[in-house]
């Protein structure tokens, strides 16, 4: 049966095309207009350093403090306007040091004249932070602040005297800057001088336009047949110009290049800097004629906007020659050419082997000397990290339940096998990859944070890919799509499973240690669903709130060394110290300290009082936590949990977990499967007797 697509759809899509934003994007006007454009905005004439830099500040940053130490949240690796599937999360430190690089170029403090490095383990989001900075420019381009212009010869003839439209000209004697040159390079360099003391004329220094670099040998060649045509008169050669808008486009190359190696056999250095194009030598007779050359290297097309060099140092040396004038003189060689000015950002990555196979190599100090490198470690922060899989497998691309808890699983093993053992023999490895994680541990403190910090010098740079995580969560997902969801234990299977298949994991001991480390994080799951379970059993408001009345009523009378009036009889009576310990021990108040903690609850509250607040529990997470762990040790039993093991359940037992198993649904995200699934699993535990458990 074929479709029919009626004139009423064509005429929709026709409305829905932005005409006024196609025009201004494709602008074209004279070299005089053009002037006219840099004088309101000389933002314009910007070099590619300064671009990129002012691309990332205009995004907007915000600061915060992580262990006493103040970083900035640069919000350009993380926006979702131009790339939401790139997005960079909890790189804080090497994100500053990048944008701090850019920041100096952009000044021209002198790592203009470098190559940025980006250095690190396989997946740790280098290609995805150069990635990010191509398609932010590439949409920047397009926006009005991010506008920048090249130019076209007109190569026919123009009638003199008379006033013309470059829209009349016959296109095809239009010839483009094949390096989309910044259309002041056209003022001759003896000129330059005086021009610009004129343009600048009561600028502020921030405001005023330079101009840097010569023309490319083609525009060079136009340049100079045109002033010999009109015998010097520059006036009239300028006639000649049609100042365009450019647009960054990898897929177009245009502005954006990328450069990574192939067999050394079928690659040679013309890919950078372009080749003769010999069909044209038969036309004009030599081969070191511009016009028979093709400027389409990536380094020619990738001018005024930035290349990417992938797995730099996996190139033939012969390459990386041609990386030493590009970033320290910001000029190319091309075959039979002079050296051409280029204006460009050169970011390259790099894993560690080729990394160190560079600082053994002493014939290329050179290139070492003009390198800037930046260490993009794996991420060790656990929200973070978790991020990463929410991005990629949530209720939008995911058709099968994910089940509470197994992304975060498989993210802290991820992170876990990155962490260096803590050398305070008090702590785990567990609890430093909590404190990295913002939670507070009784006995450290912020500045205990950035010792560990301090004395872990190589943390971060191995330990497993969130690419592996990846694949695995992918493999539960096809493997239990009949089951309709996943839990946090098919994960744990499939990442066990993997490793003995693991390229990157060849040591014997290293499989061994993540493999405790999985069986770590199997009894942390197994802590954090207990605890879930408890909540959602002791979840009535009501009873918290009577227990947490009757608490406060008798710490009140001890610490005043008052009698507690029982509501029942009326009669007045000492404070019960069985009830208060009952609810403190839940979260290991000691005998020793129940005196300072009934204090602090008692100066909290009058605190409050004096602002005109009233006191709730929740705004205390100690008192909140223990409140419901005595609500659930006195509501367990009746409830009978254990009973699911036996599968043998009476009615008002039934309605009970119904309750719970409704609680897990609405509060905690599980679905009908999962939460009997865990429920279930949480029965066996009670049903072995292993009831404690924190959260």
């Amino acid at each position: 049966m074929s479709v029919q697509i009626g004139p009423s759809l064509l005429q929709k899509l026709s409305e829905m095309q932005d005409r006024k934003t196609f025009q201004e994007l494709n602008w074209t006007g004279t070299f005089v207009e053009y002037l006219d454009l840099v004088a309101s905005n000389p933002k314009i004439a910007r070099n590619a350093f300064q671009r990129i830099y002012d691309m990332i500040i205009s995004y907007g940053s915000e600061e915060f403090i992580d262990a006493k130490k103040r970083l900035v949240r640069y919000n350009f690796f993380s926006d979702s306007s131009f790339d939401r599937d790139d997005a960079i999360f909890g790189l804080e430190i090497p994100l500053m040091r990048l944008v701090n690089f850019f920041k100096g170029a952009a000044q021209g403090y002198g790592t203009e004249k470098r190559v940025l490095l980006l250095h690190g383990p396989v997946g740790s989001s280098k290609s995805t932070i150069v990635r990010r900075l191509k398609r932010g420019l590439e949409h920047y381009s397009r926006q009005d602040e991010g506008a920048l212009y090249t130019y076209d010869w007109f190569l026919g003839e123009i009638p003199e005297g008379e006033a013309w439209d470059s829209s009349t000209l016959v296109e095809s004697d239009w010839e483009k800057c094949p390096m989309n040159e910044e259309p002041l390079h056209l003022v001759p360099r003896e000129l330059r001088e005086s021009f610009l003391a004129d343009f600048n004329a009561d600028r502020p220094e921030d405001e005023q336009v330079r101009i840097v670099g010569d023309l490319c040998p083609s525009c060079r060649y136009n340049f100079k047949e045109m002033m010999l045509r009109y015998k010097g008169d520059w006036i009239k050669v300028i006639r000649h110009i049609r100042v365009r808008r450019l647009i960054f486009s990898e897929q177009d190359r245009l502005g954006i290049g990328t450069f990574q190696p192939k067999d050394e056999k079928n690659q040679d250095s013309t890919e950078l800097t372009g080749d003769i194009n010999y069909r044209k030598i038969a036309i004009y007779g030599s081969d070191s004629d511009p016009r028979a050359f093709n400027f389409d290297g990536e380094f020619n097309i990738a001018n005024r906007g930035m290349i990417e060099f992938v797995e730099m140092l996996k190139l033939d040396v012969a390459f990386l020659y041609d990386l030493l004038g590009a970033s320290q003189e910001h000029k190319i060689k091309s075959k039979k050419f002079a050296q051409t000015d280029i204006d460009e950002v050169i970011v390259g990555h790099t894993n560690e082997p080729e990394y160190r196979r560079l600082e053994n190599n002493e014939f290329m100090e050179a290139l070492k000397d003009r390198t800037v490198r930046i260490d993009v470690p794996y991420i060790t922060r656990l929200r973070d990290e978790i991020r990463i899989y929410e991005r990629d497998f949530n209720r939008k691309r995911v058709k099968v339940h994910i089940a509470p808890h197994t992304l975060e699983v498989a993210a802290m093993w991820a992170v876990l096998t990155r962490l260096e053992h803590p050398k305070k023999p008090n702590l785990t490895l567990l609890q430093k990859m909590k404190l990295y994680n913002g939670k507070t541990l009784p006995g450290f403190t912020e500045d205990n944070i950035k010792e560990l910090r301090k004395e872990s010098n190589r943390e971060g740079m191995e330990g497993i890919s969130p690419r592996y995580i990846q694949d695995k969560i992918s493999n539960a997902l096809v493997s239990f799509q009949s089951d309709g969801y996943i839990n946090p234990f098919m994960v744990l299977n499939e990442l066990e499973s993997g490793l003995k298949n693991h390229a990157l994991v060849t040591n014997d001991e290293d499989r061994k240690h993540y493999r405790d480390l999985l069986s770590l994080v199997k009894e942390e799951y197994t802590e954090i669903v207990k605890n879930e379970v408890q909540r959602a059993i002791s979840a009535d408001e009501e009873a918290i709130k009577r227990l947490c009345g009757n608490y406060i009523d008798n710490i009140k009378a001890y610490t005043q060394r008052e009698k507690v009036r029982n509501r029942y009889t009326g009669q007045y009576e000492e404070s019960d110290e069985r009830l208060m310990r009952s609810i403190e021990e839940k979260i290991d108040i000691p005998e020793s300290r129940k005196d300072d903690f009934r204090r602090e609850i008692m100066n909290y509250i009058g605190a409050l009082a004096i602002e005109g607040k009233t006191f709730d529990y929740k705004t205390n997470e100690r008192l909140h936590k223990a409140l419901e762990l005595k609500l659930f040790e006195d509501q367990k039993d009746s409830i009978k949990l254990t009973s699911l093991v036996s599968r043998v359940i009476d009615k008002d037992t039934q309605e009970k977990i119904d309750v719970v198993k409704a609680r897990l649904i609405r509060d905690f995200g599980y679905n009908e499967q999962s939460a009997t699934d865990v429920l279930n699993y949480v029965a066996s535990i009670f049903a072995r007797g292993d009831t404690k458990g924190s959260y």
